[in-house]
């Protein structure tokens, strides 16, 4: 049986940086207020001419080196992003076009912040099944086009940035197991609802959301999965290396490693530095924390996130 293994990563973030000090001075809000409710203190911000799929493209090149691949190599791209680069083609499209590997088949997954883990997983069921080789997955994301700036509630938590992992086949197993999950009726709690319609825009453009129903339901939706995936998986808490959870919240982020029983050196955590990137976090953090030789090879690994939908799901993996 074929098995599917992450064989490279890569991360791109832009040049900007706003700091919570930089925020203060467009809205009514400071470093302590919002370091004290997210654990955030500065973000990074995509520059006017800057795509999705220019941050992806960035990303994928690093990704590409990293498993001793060319774009060549590549017989399918996912991209995760809420923020595509139009309403069509895909930012998937864009991006292997980018690549010069037309004739790829490529397409987008729209599962906000826990589209990273569903890309993954679907890397994972078309190398198991031999439709695909070498998959590139994205995920990619400029939020802060969705933002209002005034709205201090929302604008403090968001950043841009792309993380990417190239996915191949291996005799042993690497992806051990995946659960995904989604509730729609849970859609207006976290949501940006407009659309184009006769040559405008019908809705409101900027994203929403109710922070504490989000936090609410996040905290058990992510520790239950997480424990269905485990116990699917055979495996015990006590057998993860890290976990790699979706960064939105610090108190989200510590709530469930405590229900999970893994303590927060077990945990990887660039939220301070990154903010919330949506379907971008997860491989950025996986991605920083093989960099700096936290995450190694043979280490089990567990992928976690959960955003509008709700849509969330785990994974794990033996990296």
């Amino acid at each position: 049986m074929t098995y599917s293994r992450i064989l490279g990563t890569g991360s791109y973030l832009p040049e900007t940086v706003l700091t919570n000090a930089m925020l203060a001075e467009r809205v009514e809000t400071s470093d302590e207020w919002i370091v004290t409710r997210t654990g955030i203190r500065e973000r990074r911000i995509a520059a006017d001419d800057q795509k999705t799929s220019d941050l992806a493209y960035q990303a994928s090149l690093q990704a590409l080196q990293s498993a001793g691949l060319t774009a060549a190599d590549i017989d399918l791209i996912i991209v995760a992003t809420t923020t595509p680069d139009m309403v069509f083609p895909s930012t998937a499209s864009i991006l292997q076009e980018k690549l010069g590997i037309p004739g790829v088949p490529a397409f987008d997954v729209q599962a906000v912040c826990a589209g990273f883990v569903y890309a993954l997983a679907t890397a994972n069921g078309y190398i198991k099944s031999g439709m695909a080789k070498n998959v590139l997955v994205v995920g990619a994301e400029v939020m802060s086009r969705l933002l209002d700036w005034e709205d201090r509630r929302t604008c403090v938590l968001f950043g841009d940035g792309a993380g990417a992992v190239v996915v191949g086949p291996s005799d042993e197993p690497g992806i051990l197991h995946a659960k995904l999950a989604a509730d729609g009726r849970y859609r207006d709690i976290l949501k940006t609802e407009a659309q184009i319609a006769s040559g405008g825009v019908d809705g409101t453009p900027f994203l929403y959301m109710d922070g504490p129903a989000v936090f609410k339901f996040a905290v058990k939706a992510l520790s239950d999965i997480a424990e269905k995936t485990l116990a699917e998986a055979g495996v015990t808490q006590a057998d993860v290396d890290w976990l790699v959870p979706h960064q939105a919240n610090l108190r989200i982020i510590e709530s469930t490693a405590k229900h999970l029983g893994l303590s927060m050196d077990k945990v990887i955590v660039t939220l301070p530095e990154q903010g919330n990137t949506s379907a971008a976090s997860i491989p950025l953090a996986f991605d920083h924390a093989v960099k700096s030789g936290q995450i190694q090879r043979g280490q089990t690994v567990m992928l976690e996130g959960i955003g509008g939908g709700f849509a969330w799901g785990a994974l794990l993996l033996r990296f």
